[in-house]
């Protein structure tokens, strides 16, 4: 997994479903989400201001549905 080997979340056995994963995200990776989630902000923002005829949440609900 990626974000294991960068040492961003770190994976453990469930205990009551040894087939099941639980993951957790580790200082590094709070570190990094602390850096991107800015510039996500300032994307996504921008994004959303780029978006005409309809609003956001009305293209979100139209791409989430099947074609």
């Amino acid at each position: 997994m990626p974000l294991q080997r960068r040492h961003l979340v770190k994976v453990s056995v469930d205990k009551e479903n040894r087939r099941s994963r639980r993951l957790a995200i580790t200082a590094a990776g709070r570190a990094l989400l602390a850096k991107a989630y800015p510039i996500w902000q300032q994307t996504h923002a921008a994004t959303e201001r780029l978006v005409t005829g309809c609003s956001a949440d009305a293209l979100r609900n139209a791409l989430r549905a099947p074609s």
